[in-house]
């Protein structure tokens, strides 16, 4: 069983990955994993893995393991040509990430945009890791005050440092974190970008992270859960 405020790592493998590919991930990851009751896992696969994962998870059965999808629409149900409404989402997903700086930067989103998206998400028991830009914390966080979802996760990335391989510098890092833990108090806040087993220890001491957002630390199984391993201790 879980702690009431677990650590939370996630492997965001944006679009990557075939089918095949995939599902050898998880063989991999089930073979190396250590569960822990004060780390929450999320995996957060290409939309069009979800159903396969999921049912490979189920027969899995791994402990604190779950999916998230990685965008939803902003609308229900209807006329809306190759959109997934947050209710499809539901049986195979417990989070949806929400507003990536790279869906607003490459797809052009707005804050109204991820707006509408959490709320179709809550509405559906959909849990949201909405994910905010250095640029726009502000407008960003504020609009999130009428949201009710206690399970809801912020993350953010350090757009400009984002590159480095090692990753943000920890007093940017955590000058951000206690802004956005001012403005949202009381929601786990989770780091994104270069993270890797050999930086992530750099931002331990960090009162108001609870974990990480991996993305090519989270395309390789045994690097996922070397990044585990170092938050559960």
């Amino acid at each position: 069983m879980e702690t009431d405020n677990p650590r939370i790592v996630i492997a965001n493998w944006k679009c990557n990955k075939t089918l095949s590919s995939a599902r050898e991930w998880m063989r991999n990851f089930a073979r190396t994993y250590e569960p822990s009751a004060n780390v929450r896992v999320i995996i957060a696969p290409p939309m069009i893995w979800l159903v396969s994962l999921a049912e490979m998870l189920k027969e899995l059965a791994l402990p604190s393991v779950t999916l998230a999808a990685q965008d939803i629409s902003s609308f229900p149900r209807g006329g809306y040509t190759g959109a997934i409404a947050a209710d499809m989402v539901v049986p195979y997903a417990d989070y949806v990430m929400i507003g990536h700086g790279e869906r607003r930067r490459y797809f052009h989103e707005t804050t109204n945009d991820s707006m509408n998206k959490v709320r179709e998400a809550v509405d559906a028991g959909l849990h949201p890791i909405f994910c905010v830009d250095p640029d726009n914390i502000t407008a960003q966080l504020t609009a999130l005050g009428e949201v009710d979802c206690s399970e809801l996760i912020i993350s953010f990335n350090l757009v400009e440092q984002a590159t480095h391989q090692r990753g943000p510098h920890p007093e940017e890092v955590g000058k951000k974190a206690r802004f956005i833990a001012e403005i949202s108090p009381g929601r786990p806040l989770v780091v994104e970008g270069s993270i890797t087993p050999a930086n992530a220890l750099s931002y331990a001491d960090i009162a108001e992270i609870s974990g990480f957002m991996a993305d090519r630390a989270g395309l390789d199984a045994e690097t996922f859960c070397e990044l585990i391993n170092i938050v559960e201790k």
